[in-house]
């Protein structure tokens, strides 16, 4: 997850308080002390009790799918023992203007892309076949809501001739690009802790989070 550090024009300085809230990581703003839940970005206690702050677009890749599509970074190399993460126990979730879906990875494994709407805006959730990269893009081009699905290493509008690459959304016949859109990933169970009036896609539809989880 990714959040702008900004609250009313003022810039936070945020560390890892220590404590778990609902299975998930706090942290702690130096400046006021208040403590707030990283899943929702939300302070919890404290004097800024309440404030949220913006979930921004990212996304979870190997580090070998991130460098074959961006050879040139560089990353800081820290020895921690730790060098991978079970993406298949987790699910993808989408959550604007106070509604969100989740979209569990095995399930995407089957259908890899998810075309859902979250708050009345129609999202497409995107696994990238074979590998543990995901996007959320918006399927709305101008007033057109589209459809999306894969063909080998592109996304296709179903029904027409739109494509689509999967890394940034950029339109590949020199047309539209489709937006990023921010997303997280959370375990099934920790997502109902937290959303307990969401929804979990399924390729037959959407399942009320209290009764898919």
């Amino acid at each position: 997850m990714v959040h702008r550090r900004e609250i009313n024009g003022t810039e936070l300085v945020l560390g890892n308080q220590g404590a778990l809230w609902g299975n998930a990581m706090t942290w702690w703003d130096t400046d006021t002390g208040s403590v707030w839940s990283q899943p929702l970005g939300e302070a919890i206690l404290g004097e800024r009790r309440g404030a949220r702050l913006e979930l921004l677009p990212s996304s979870l890749s190997t580090w070998a799918d991130w460098k074959a599509q961006h050879p040139d970074t560089l990353a800081l190399a820290v020895e921690s023992g730790f060098d991978g993460f079970d993406l298949e126990t987790m699910a993808i979730v989408v959550e604007l203007d106070d509604e969100s879906v989740a979209a569990p990875v095995t399930e995407l494994r089957s259908e890899p892309v998810a075309n859902i709407d979250v708050a009345g805006v129609p999202v497409a959730v995107v696994l990238q076949p074979g590998s543990d990269t995901w996007r959320v893009f918006s399927r709305r081009l101008d007033a057109e809501v589209i459809e999306l699905t894969l063909d080998g290493d592109e996304l296709v509008e179903i029904g027409g001739q739109r494509r689509f690459d999967l890394d940034r959304g950029l339109g590949l016949d020199g047309g539209e690009s489709l937006d990023l859109l921010p997303g997280f990933t959370s375990f099934p169970r920790d997502y109902v802790t937290f959303f307990p009036d969401g929804s979990f896609w399924t390729p037959g539809g959407l399942v009320p989070a209290r009764e898919g989880g």
